[in-house]
């Protein structure tokens, strides 16, 4: 029969998936040629998933049809990002910077490891403690099963995240550093030593605003590390988001010194139009909490799920007001290294908002570099890939590889394959460094000339990575000629696509995944509060005072 072979290799080229669910017969009836053609033609133009029984003279046939959003859409979907651990090796050691809370020696040299944040290094096995400088000094082979720690050392404060194993080869990731490499510039920014505190005794919850202030309306975000809900607060009915991130899952000196970063850009953040601002922070034993401006016109990944692509009028507004949000980020020293549709939020007249600022780095000057292994895969530039000391480029990359899928409708990295084996994250991370992207032909030349800009491999040739005259590059480019910036950084230009506010909180520009979610935050759990070493989130607490002086003219 003509659709058991030739007609299932044409649905499955649209992009769609068929299921027989009886067998055909062994011999084809004739003349259902042209009928099967008509009913295939019919089918494609179906919506959602339908189950059906045909009937073409004397055969019956039952075929369930799934409706799929088609090649172009396969890597239009939500992906976190994560930061992959630093650990420096050296003579079968694997080190870890800590912060050291009690007085620690060097197992190397024996001076005493003394300064602020994380002072020395750690080995993850058999915890021996030594200084920055000398770790790559060490000639005793690591024991990866010793009983004890060397006598001449204090353990350090964190213990919870020492049994750290080897990465297999699918595992998250942890970024090895070599020990040839030199290290005499590192920076932390964390706040600096505090005693150590059990309990709640070191620590005053929150006097100012608390959770009893505010009423639980809706889930409308989830990541790796924090929910999002949709929250009101109770004296003036103003409608907010909350970002609520457990302080159990904030156990390590990097996830510490995230939450510090990303409260602290939020609070920058409120003074730039294309940037989610903070409202105020307050904590409870068992978790933080962060009040954020309410973007309700929903994220651009939502909004791409459901067209497909978008013209390139569009797709030039939106990365124009992006790169205003990335030059105010840069001009403040702030890398924002989690650029992707999913934290680019669209408002209710259809300007764009960039969010969630947990993969920021600060204190970077010109010229400056940093090297954490850290983002979303499918967004993370080459020379991060290389190892390689990093700037403000990757943005730009991100940059690129966003108006590459608003424009294309899929991804630049796109992997069609039924090979498990490339379908990994290494075999995308190969393909990030090694393939040329192929513009679509679809696009204009001065689409496809911006594209090849941004997403130039080597950052020192890319668009807008040039010192002194980057942003002002990527503004006199053809691509973005017909922007009037100066309109445009203040709001006055004309969204091309204004979202559906069909309710009073425009939930539906939500994904349901989020939304059917219970509202409700799990019991807390007394013996893991005992645990939290509450000292590391004193100073937690703030409240904008630009939007409590509004609020109290209301």
């Amino acid at each position: 029969m003509p659709l058991s072979s030739h007609l299932c290799v044409c649905v499955a080229e649209g992009g769609s998936s068929w299921v027989m669910t009886e067998s055909p017969p062994r011999q084809p009836c004739p003349g259902h040629l042209s009928s099967w053609t008509w009913v295939a033609a019919d089918i494609l133009r179906w919506p959602v998933s339908y189950e059906c029984i045909f009937r073409l003279s004397c055969c019956y046939f039952v075929f369930t049809y799934f409706q799929s959003v088609g090649k172009e859409q396969k890597s239009i979907y939500r992906r976190g990002a994560r930061r992959w651990r630093k650990l420096y090796r050296a003579n079968g050691h694997l080190f870890q910077a800590k912060r050291f809370n009690r007085r620690a020696y060097c197992g190397q040299c024996s001076e005493r490891i003394w300064g602020l944040a994380r002072q020395g290094y750690r080995c993850i096995h058999c915890k021996l403690l030594v200084h920055k400088r000398c770790y790559v000094l060490v000639p005793l082979t690591c024991s990866r099963h010793m009983d004890s720690v060397m006598p001449s050392q204090e353990p350090a404060v964190d213990d919870k995240s020492d049994d750290v194993d080897l990465p297999s080869e699918e595992s998250d990731g942890i970024a090895y550093i070599s020990s040839t490499r030199k290290h005499d510039n590192i920076k932390d920014d964390s706040e600096d030593l505090k005693p150590v505190i059990d309990g709640m005794d070191g620590i005053k919850i929150s006097q100012g605003l608390g959770l009893q202030d505010f009423d639980l309306i809706r889930v409308i975000g989830r990541g790796s590390y924090a929910k999002v809900l949709l929250v009101r607060l109770k004296k003036n009915d103003q409608v907010y988001a909350m970002k609520v991130v457990k302080k159990e899952l904030v156990h390590d000196d990097e996830d510490i010194d995230w939450v510090q970063t990303e409260k602290h850009v939020f609070e920058q953040a409120s003074s730039n139009p294309f940037l989610v601002g903070l409202h105020s922070c307050f904590q409870t034993t068992s978790r933080l909490f962060l009040v954020i401006e309410y973007v309700n016109g929903g994220d651009l990944m939502f909004h791409m799920q459901r067209q497909r692509k978008l013209p390139e009028e569009h797709a030039r507004f939106y990365a124009a007001e992006i790169c205003i949000a990335l030059n105010f980020l840069h001009e403040r020293g702030i890398i924002y290294r989690d650029l992707k549709l999913d934290n680019v939020l669209l408002d209710a007249d259809g300007h764009i908002k960039l969010t969630d600022y947990g993969m920021c780095k600060e204190g970077l000057g010109p010229g400056d570099t940093t090297s954490t292994f850290c983002g979303t895969p499918n967004y993370i530039a080459p020379e991060i890939l290389r190892g390689e000391e990093y700037g403000f480029s990757v943005d730009w990359w991100a940059l690129g590889v966003l108006m590459f899928e608003m424009m294309a409708g899929r991804s630049p990295f796109d992997i069609i394959t039924d090979n498990p084996d490339m379908n990994t994250e290494d075999y995308l991370f190969q393909v990030i460094l090694e393939k040329p992207i192929r513009i679509p032909r679809f696009l204009s030349v001065k689409a496809s000339h911006v594209l090849k800009g941004f997403l130039n491999k080597d950052p020192k040739e890319r668009l807008g990575c040039r010192p002194q005259t980057g942003f002002s590059d990527i503004k006199s480019h053809a691509f973005f000629r017909s922007i009037d910036w100066d309109l445009l950084g203040k709001k006055q230009a004309l969204p091309p696509f204004q979202p559906q506010i069909t309710d009073d909180y425009g939930l539906d520009n939500f994904d349901t995944q989020f939304t059917s979610e219970p509202v409700q935050l799990t019991p807390d759990d007394e013996d893991v509060i005992k645990r939290i070493d509450q000292s590391e989130f004193e100073g937690f607490e703030y409240i904008n005072p630009l939007l409590l002086s509004t609020e109290e003219s209301v």
